[in-house]
């Protein structure tokens, strides 16, 4: 009679590295674990472990969590990282425009040397460098935030670059000088000037492309006073963000980003905070769009209200075709 074979799988091993890797595990992990054909067979046999990826498995046989599918792609490519998007998501940060909703790529991190075929739903980038932008230690393995999120907004049109570096800046994530230094460590960065371009605007304050619109081509570009911005003020109404306040001639700007009709509860806050800038003794300027794609003339009604209430320079032209002397000043 044959001899029956005992298993020397570590079982508490898997049970606790199951619970590290959110229920994933690759075939090397089970190997390490001591398991032999007989037991990877026997675990799937019975629906302990179900394939996720060649290689790759999940403690049961329903729909994949999306950070199930993380671990799985990353056990899959290793050694890999989460990158870009997913790794952005893994670091907690949020969006201010809202979440992109499954299902999406996920993004890794591999060695520029690896000649791999990633599966279905994940793209891999592959760099020289991958362990001096990578953070092992984190469950899953990640890009560090910088590095992904400087990667993502290299690919995004200014719109979307703005947002998303802003809202890694405002949310704490990181500081516009730290990001202007990871750029300094990547020469092939795409889109590096523009890049910093933003990085700077976002240090001095600004949170959307129509707040850097009016930085550089209305304030700068016209040499007004620099305000203060996104300021945080108590109101009788209570806590407001200030856009731009300048605060020695008491002017506000607050800058429309909507286009076309926006809600009622929109313009009734808008006329609330205005009645409480007036009751401040503030007056208040509420250009958008149309008027800051026209910023000489905007310059020329900013420049002409601040000298009114006190500033005692004057806009100057950005140019050759500039209208800021040509009958377009405000008033006076």
């Amino acid at each position: 009679m044959p001899k029956r074979t005992t298993s020397t799988l570590d079982t508490t091993g898997l049970a606790r590295l199951l619970r590290r890797q959110d229920g994933v595990v690759s075939r090397q992990q089970l190997v390490d674990l001591r398991a032999s054909r007989a037991d990877v067979r026997r675990l799937l046999a019975r629906g302990e472990l179900v394939e996720i990826h060649p290689r790759v498995y999940v403690d049961h046989n329903g729909r994949p969590s999306r950070k199930q599918r993380e671990w799985a792609a990353v056990l899959a490519c290793s050694p890999a990282a989460l990158h870009r998007e997913s790794a952005l998501d893994a670091h907690g940060m949020t969006r201010d425009r809202g979440r992109v909703e499954e299902p999406r790529q996920i993004h890794l991190l591999v060695d520029r040397e690896r000649r791999i075929t990633p599966p279905a739903g994940v793209t891999v980038e592959r760099v020289a460098d991958r362990e001096a932008w990578t953070q092992v230690n984190r469950r899953p393995p990640r890009a560090t935030f910088d590095f992904a999120v400087l990667k993502a907004a290299s690919d995004q049109d200014e719109a979307d670059a703005v947002g998303l570096l802003s809202d890694a800046v405002h949310q704490g994530m990181t500081t516009a000088a730290r990001l202007v230094e990871t750029i300094d460590r990547l020469p092939r960065l795409r889109q590096r000037a523009i890049l910093r371009e933003i990085l700077a605007d976002i240090a001095a304050g600004t949170r959307s492309v129509l707040e850097r619109r009016y930085l550089r081509d209305v304030e700068r570009a016209h040499d007004l006073p620099p305000g203060d911005r996104q300021l945080r003020v108590g109101t009788p109404s209570g806590v407001v963000l200030r856009d731009v306040r300048h605060a020695p001639e008491r002017v506000l700007i607050e800058l429309d980003g909507a286009f076309g009709h926006r809600d009622s509860v929109d313009r009734w806050a808008d006329l609330q905070r205005d009645l409480d800038a007036v009751v401040d003794d503030h007056v208040t300027l509420r250009p958008g769009w149309a008027q800051v794609l026209q910023p000489c003339r905007l310059a020329a009604i900013v420049g002409g209200v601040l000298h009114q209430r006190g500033w005692d320079g004057r806009p100057r032209a950005c140019g050759p075709a500039c209208t800021i002397d040509s009958g377009a000043r405000g008033p006076t």
